[in-house]
């Protein structure tokens, strides 16, 4: 178990730079004895670059750090919000593409590549697992645009 959390860190250890975290290994299920190996990151993090599992491991991930206001959740709202409602991604790669652009050092990337970086790799797949989510009950409901 140890060995491929090892592999992990020689392998995505050079995303430390970009504040990536390596915080360890997990059980998240004692009665299966599931392990995942547990990340933290930025917001502004280009999740594209990182796997969503490891060598039979899911790669659990928290994001450090100050979210941008697109994100803030009213502590004292009636409703609860889906903090990462798809909408939410939209509404902040479309203020601030100028600045995600130059966070990940491409000034050609388009609005879709920026959502996908930003919206856990992929955003379409985000998108559809959200709809499915609220259908199912499981996140309050969003709006779509």
């Amino acid at each position: 178990m140890f060995e491929i959390l090892k592999h992990f860190e020689s392998k995505y250890g050079t995303l430390k730079k970009k504040g990536l975290r390596i915080e360890g290994l997990s059980m998240i299920d004692p009665k299966r004895k599931k392990h995942v190996i547990i990340i933290s990151k930025p917001f502004m993090f280009d999740n594209r670059q990182l796997p969503k599992t490891y060598e039979g491991l899911d790669i659990k991930a928290k994001i450090e750090g100050v979210l941008p206001k697109e994100f803030a959740i009213k502590k004292d709202a009636v409703k609860k919000e889906y903090v990462w409602a798809p909408i939410k991604f939209e509404k902040y790669v479309d203020r601030c593409a100028d600045e995600i652009r130059r966070q990940f050092g491409n000034p050609d990337m388009t609005r879709q590549e920026m959502l996908d970086a930003l919206a856990f790799g992929n955003f379409e797949e985000h998108k559809k697992k959200s709809l499915q989510l609220m259908k199912d009950g499981k996140i309050p409901p969003f709006k779509m645009n």
